[in-house]
């Protein structure tokens, strides 16, 4: 999937498909995945960049929704914390156990002894007993920031956290590596329909930017189009004559760097505002703190934070942690996702279903709402749906294809680091470990030069926003998006990606742009 793979992707498009998958997030790249491992002849569209919508922009968590037990979602929390066991035993490296501090404060509406219950039901779920109560002094000994606040006490138990990213690609690859067909930068604008109505493809339109953009255009026809589209799932099924039937919900968070907002375990807090749960969360070098739950608006541009979901953040930052003193200028990165919901009309969007809806209308079989930790029961319960289209579709073990286990590593490169390695990027590790001369990291994050070159080799890079946001998460990680590091940055990947100088300065302004406006503050903080 390097430089010309979507140039050859093209000169191939005209054939007859088994299944056209619309979407390139987790869902659609596991639905390509397991398609092309059956022997079904699959394509993967995307309109944007694989992984550029909600499944790059989440809490980073695999997790079996505790808050849902509150609400009576019992089937959501069993499903996801039955698949949360099985990922972090497949994808060790990329899907990792995590600990987390419940801690709870004066005022809630909940008294403290209900977490414990609610805890003993979501381990109970998942046939296992990891829970237990923690003292005031328990909490501050393993949180230190919580000291000066008013913390009662609470409870610790485990999830588990991923680079989501990084699981859209390494699924996404393996399908790819199955025979599967992906392309980024390619536009499903309309359905093809038979003179009985019925779905039996869609009107492709190369969208990829860039000063030598070609306006393709062609028609693909295939036996079944499964949308799976996220938020803009409504967008193919209004074409049908459909009302909508999504509720496009947006999650924020904010990043800060390690030495700022220290934590060794995640913790749990209710926000005082409207005892709505918000987590900070340590991730690859830095602290997450999210997320909100608020009706979006237009998704005719890349989600961004608001003034009013910071001012949120920290309305519960300066409670909880007020030893940090953290302010807005502390926040190294922020990002925004929207969350595909079926829209029951709740007036709190916090309380609507995290459940997944599947319809068949007329040849297309749309899959949407879910969370990420469910991924695998939607793509297959949605293959399932579609058996009389393709034939009998079967099932299989693994989720994931075996590592290989000899690999000759730098000596630069420790065991946690091999670790994760090995998870991010599964058959392809012998090639990042190979890679002797980029053992180094980028500045103080913890992706290496050799991730960074691979990447650009290797992965679809079509804009330096693709490399630096979703390939390897420096403009999450580093200060300024990356731009501090961009020399060291550029001499790596601008040969593997065949950019002249003009074209790179280009991209360096669009991403310094798009980092601007929906990864950083606010211009108005």
């Amino acid at each position: 999937m390097g430089p010309g793979y979507r140039d050859e992707v093209w000169s191939r498009l005209d054939q007859k498909w088994d299944l056209i998958v619309v979407g390139g997030g987790i869902t659609g790249a596991e639905i390509l995945s397991e398609a092309s491992r059956l022997g079904k002849n699959a394509l993967l569209v995307e309109a944007q960049d694989f992984a550029s919508g909600t499944s790059s922009r989440t809490t980073k968590l695999v997790h079996g929704g505790l808050r849902y037990l509150r609400q009576g979602q019992f089937i959501v929390t069993r499903e996801s914390v039955t698949e949360r066991e099985r990922l972090m035993v497949e994808g060790k490296g990329l899907i990792n156990p995590l600990a987390f501090s419940l801690a709870a404060f004066p005022g809630e509406s909940m008294p403290t002894w209900m977490y414990g219950i609610g805890l003993a039901i979501y381990d109970a779920l998942a046939w296992k007993w990891a829970h237990q109560a923690q003292s005031r002094s328990d909490l501050i000994a393993k949180i230190p920031a919580l000291s000066g606040s008013k913390v009662r006490g609470g409870y610790r138990y485990f999830d588990a956290q991923t680079d989501d990213a990084r699981l859209v690609f390494r699924v996404l690859k393996e399908g790819v590596r199955h025979g599967g067909t992906a392309i980024n930068y390619a536009r499903a604008e309309t359905l093809l329909r038979t003179q009985n109505g019925r779905v039996r493809g869609i009107v492709l339109h190369d969208v990829a930017p860039g000063p030598s953009r070609t306006m393709r255009t062609i028609e693909i026809e295939a036996k079944i189009v499964i949308n799976a589209t996220g938020a803009w799932t409504d967008e193919l099924r209004t074409q049908l004559g459909h009302k909508k039937r999504l509720r496009q919900i947006r999650g924020s968070h904010i990043a800060f760097h390690h030495s700022r907002f220290p934590l060794k375990e995640a913790v749990g807090l209710v926000h005082p505002r409207d005892q709505r749960a918000v987590f900070a969360i340590p991730w690859e070098g830095v602290t997450i703190f999210g997320s909100t739950d608020v009706d979006h608006g237009a998704l005719d541009g890349e989600p961004s934070i608001s003034q009013n979901e910071i001012e949120y953040f920290f309305e519960v930052l300066n409670t909880a942690f007020p030893s940090l003193e953290l302010t807005p200028k502390d926040v190294l990165s922020t990002w925004s996702g929207v969350r595909p919901v079926v829209n029951t009309g709740k007036r709190d969007p916090s309380k609507e279903s995290r459940d997944y809806a599947i319809w068949k209308d007329d040849g297309l079989l749309t899959v949407t709402g879910g969370k990420l930790t469910t991924f695998v029961i939607m793509a297959r319960d949605a293959l399932r749906a579609v058996e009389g289209d393709l034939g009998k579709i079967g099932s299989r073990t693994r989720i994931f294809d075996e590592v290989p286990t000899e690999i000759a590593w730098p000596e630069a490169m420790d065991e946690p680091s091999r670790t994760r390695l090995f998870g991010r990027y599964g058959a392809e590790v012998s090639a990042i470990a190979a890679d002797v001369a980029g053992a180094k990291r980028i500045g103080d994050s913890i992706a290496y030069c050799s991730e960074l070159r691979h990447a650009a080799r290797h992965e679809a890079v079509v804009t330096l926003s693709d490399l630096l946001l979703r390939r390897v998460r420096l403009g999450l990680l580093l200060p300024n998006g990356g731009m501090n590091h961009i020399a060291e940055i550029r001499a790596i990947a601008q040969p593997e990606l065949g950019w002249d100088d003009a074209r790179w300065e280009r991209e360096e302004t669009e991403y310094r742009a798009t980092y601007q406006r929906s990864y950083s503050l606010p211009p108005s903080i």
